[in-house]
């Protein structure tokens, strides 16, 4: 059921209904698909991830939905709402077909979209706009998430829409990574859903935020910054069906844990990919630090390097980091350096507290995080991480 106090709409009167942002739009209770939601507040369809006004294929959408229910470990679509920004992933997500040729033609609308985003101000007006709903709880419940437009300030459009390599059962395929933002409104009203379905993008009732997108790209991002600076011992744990992919890492290193500093080192440059040259330390001359490298600022043609040292702790889930830890790392940076800490566990509270009210430059990476950049990259079974860890950590003990 929605949590107390929350805006929730009967499914009788969703027809009628405007959307509003985090609000929770009830499902029927015939026990079939007619009981969608979504189906009810806009002629998009009932199944799917990507539902549609139109069709893709004669270039006629006018209005699309992103359906996410946040449980395909393949394919971790994430809405950062500190950020505004909301990472999906297209309809090929299974071996068999080409990019473009999906049955509902996602990614097809995908490609034509984000094109369309870098051109010119007429361009972006036939573009549809897109509604992101995520599933709330209850039955066929969703919660409506924001209004979307394709791309994000300060990216390319090389980076808006990827393209990425997977593979199942040794078959290899490409599906689509979109990044959308979501843009600064509390409400899309019925009046503006009605003008969509007559082909309006840019209406009487179109949001000001789309308005303004329309015209210049500019984007007015929904931005929540977090009230707390810190991260619960929850917060910092991965979701018990993605615990098994902490624990193969966890065993992969049992009883040669200075290894893990290689892995933790290759975490870190999956968060940062602007990490250049980073060097291991020996064990018994670390002098505190498992690892020191460079952040690359700046242009790739006189980039500015920001020394940085790399702390790492391959603990259980019942250990956590506490502030002799963090301490450690923190006396060993020196004028103009940050620190990375990076655990399979979790910091407790008074250790993250200290660091944050001090505001000491360190990078807190944990077990949820770990995960979290596993899965980004493809690593979403036991199996995929097994053979990551096998590949790009061999244990040299076991060939002796």
């Amino acid at each position: 059921m929605p949590a107390s106090g929350e805006r929730t709409f009967p499914f009788s009167g969703l027809a009628e209904s405007d959307l509003h942002l985090d609000a929770v739009y009830q499902g029927g209770a015939s026990g079939n698909s007619g009981d969608d939601p979504i189906a009810r507040i806009a002629k998009v369809g009932n199944q799917g991830g990507f539902r549609m006004m139109g069709s893709p294929r004669k270039g006629t959408v006018k209005l699309a939905v992103l359906y996410s229910s946040t449980q395909e470990p393949d394919w971790p679509d994430d809405l950062d709402v500190q950020t505004g920004r909301f990472t999906y992933y297209g309809d090929n997500r299974r071996p068999g077909l080409d990019l473009h040729q999906t049955p509902r033609g996602g990614n097809l609308l995908l490609r034509d979209v984000f094109a369309a985003a870098s051109g010119s101000a007429d361009e972006r007006d036939r573009i549809p706009p897109f509604l992101l709903f995520q599933k709330a709880g209850r039955g066929r419940d969703v919660r409506f998430r924001g209004l979307l437009a394709p791309g994000a300030a300060g990216l390319s459009s090389d980076d808006e829409l990827v393209a990425l390599w997977r593979s199942t059962r040794g078959q290899r395929f490409q599906n689509y990574r979109a990044i959308f933002t979501v843009l600064d409104t509390a409400r899309v009203t019925r009046s503006w859903i009605n003008e969509l379905a007559e082909g309006k993008t840019t209406g009487p009732h179109a949001p000001d935020v789309w308005l303004s997108w329309v015209k210049a790209r500019h984007y007015q991002a929904l931005t929540a910054p977090a009230t707390v600076n810190t991260r619960s011992r929850v917060e910092q744990t991965p979701a018990q069906a993605d615990r098994v992919l902490l624990s193969e890492v966890t065993e992969y290193f049992r009883g040669r844990w200075h290894a893990f500093e290689e892995c933790a080192v290759a975490l870190w440059r999956m968060q940062a990919p602007a990490t250049g040259q980073c060097e291991v330390t020996p064990p018994t001359r670390d002098g505190g630090r498992d690892a020191i490298g460079q952040y690359m600022l700046g242009p790739g043609a006189d980039p500015v390097p920001v020394e940085f040292a790399l702390e790492a702790k391959c603990y259980g889930p019942e250990t956590s980091v506490g502030v002799r830890d963090v301490s450690r790392l923190i006396s060993r940076i020196r004028n103009r350096q940050f620190g990375v800490f990076v655990t399979t566990s979790y910091f407790n509270s008074q250790a993250y507290q200290e660091v944050r009210d001090d505001r000491h430059p360190v990078v807190l990476i944990c077990g949820k995080d770990i995960v979290d950049l596993l899965k980004s990259r493809g690593f979403s079974s036991p199996e995929g991480v097994r053979e990551w860890l096998q590949t790009s950590f061999p244990n040299r003990s076991s060939e002796l």
